[in-house]
């Protein structure tokens, strides 16, 4: 499943050269997973009260244009890869003129409560989460 979601660039998210500042991308990122997970149905928090977490283990970003203040930006999902105890996502951040801002592989694992990898539970592999 491709998703994706729109953001717009606030004054705070910009770095002394005026354009969105590198870390600030990586919580763009988060935030389009966010969305994702909520439009495909997975229940993040019953995922936390079973004693289950999913923790982002790699991200290979790739910066190819600036971002600027009130530049409208979409952020893409596709999952590429999921197993039994891990996932990855390609994502791309693309401003309102279709330039590409920043893309990334995001690599995630399962974990239990003691911070363990562990198997994904069965409840929580939605169909969405699986590549196409």
């Amino acid at each position: 499943m491709n998703f994706s979601t729109k953001l717009i660039v606030r004054s705070y998210e910009l770095d002394a050269y005026n354009h969105v500042n590198n870390s600030i991308y990586l919580q763009y990122l988060e935030y389009g997973r966010m969305e994702f997970l909520k439009a495909i149905g997975f229940n993040y928090p019953k995922l936390f009260e079973s004693g289950y977490f999913l923790y982002v283990t790699h991200i290979d970003i790739r910066y190819r244009a600036s971002a600027r203040l009130f530049d409208e930006l979409t952020i893409e999902v596709v999952p590429v890869k999921l197993g039994k105890l891990s996932g990855t996502f390609h994502q791309k951040i693309t401003n309102q003129a279709g330039d590409l801002c920043a893309e990334a592989d995001v690599s995630w694992g399962c974990v239990d409560k003691n911070g363990k990898p562990s198997k994904i539970p069965d409840e929580f592999v939605v169909p969405a989460l699986k590549p196409e």
